[in-house]
């Protein structure tokens, strides 16, 4: 026989701000809640997380410790450092599979598993992501104002946030790195708008001390010919894939690979619902935070109405 604590009401897949702002919505509306932490959060390079109000530059580890305390009165469940290697559809809900053989049933199912950065293979990168490699200006751009940009340039589209990063640096080198090709009229509008264009491929980033700093900073952008381009901050977006799980489970993905949702933020596989980076583009912390308010009241008022349809009331 199940005991109560393996039947909850909701299981979040993700312990970053979209799966903890659920938990918070949903523990306080009373309802049984698992939160499995994979414990390999997208952001633990960064120094701070930006833009979040009364949080602004704190440390991802930080925030998720104030919000595991935050979540202690309303019962929430936390489970750090673990993966869920299943979910199992079950005629009253779902069967979530946890490494190491524990099994939880629940009504519904959150995903809030971000996405998965995938690096390219250029010598320096992977040690300058987080400090002196960024996706986002929204994130880091303040801490950077006015210091030499540059911008990995991996698709047309590209160019024109080349010019958008000139609202943070007047000083912006966009890097083709010998992968796309810019039109004269493209090359114009960087023109206008101040950013200088460098076409050949990419040798390596240079890292460099900096400020007595123990870790690894951008010196300079070299170029296959040898040229070394003065760079503080290099502007990236990487591909990015769905986690392991996600495909696995196989709920719909639009044309970018972000997981479909409807109104509800509910996947193309009912009672299970996404919320977060592994639904958009546009991410960042207070996004993904909002998003998982959403969904968690999305869910909270079906599994009310199918109570109060059952003749089913909260205890305790």
């Amino acid at each position: 026989m199940r005991t109560d604590s393996e039947r909850k009401d909701v299981v979040i897949i993700g312990g970053g701000p979209a799966g903890l702002s659920a938990a918070l919505m949903l523990g306080r509306a009373r309802k049984k809640v698992l939160l499995c932490d994979g414990g390999s959060p997208r952001n633990s390079a960064a120094e701070g997380i930006h833009g979040f109000v009364t949080r602004d530059g704190i440390p991802p580890k930080e925030f998720r410790r104030i919000a595991h305390e935050e979540l202690q009165p309303y019962g929430v469940e936390i489970l750090t450092d673990t993966r869920v290697t299943a979910v199992e559809r079950l005629d009253t809900g779902f069967q979530v599979v946890l490494a190491g053989g524990r099994t939880v049933e629940s009504r519904r199912v959150l995903l809030a598993t971000g996405m998965v950065d995938e690096p390219p293979d250029l010598p320096g990168y992977r040690d300058l992501w987080g400090t002196s490699i960024f996706q986002c200006p929204y994130c880091h751009g303040w801490e950077v104002r006015d210091r030499p940009f540059g911008l990995l340039v991996t698709n047309e589209h590209l160019l024109d946030f080349a010019a958008f990063l000139t609202g943070w640096s007047r000083d912006v080198v966009a890097f083709t790195h010998g992968a796309v090709n810019v039109s004269a009229e493209q090359r114009q509008r960087l023109e206008r708008a101040g950013v200088r264009l460098e076409t050949q491929k990419i040798r390596r980033l240079i890292p460099g001390a900096k400020n007595g700093d123990h870790r690894a900073h951008l010196e300079a952008v070299e170029l296959e010919d040898g040229t070394r381009v003065a760079r503080d901050v290099l502007f990236a977006h990487p591909p990015q894939r769905q986690t392991e799980l996600v495909q696995r489970l196989g709920v719909a993905l639009d044309e970018q690979g972000f997981v479909r949702i409807n109104e509800h933020l509910e996947t193309s596989i009912p009672g299970v619902h996404a919320a977060g980076d592994l639904t958009t583009r546009i991410q960042g912390a207070s996004m993904a935070a909002a998003a998982g308010t959403m969904a968690a009241a999305m869910m909270n008022h079906a599994l009310n109405m199918e109570n109060a349809g059952a003749g089913v009331h909260p205890r305790g």
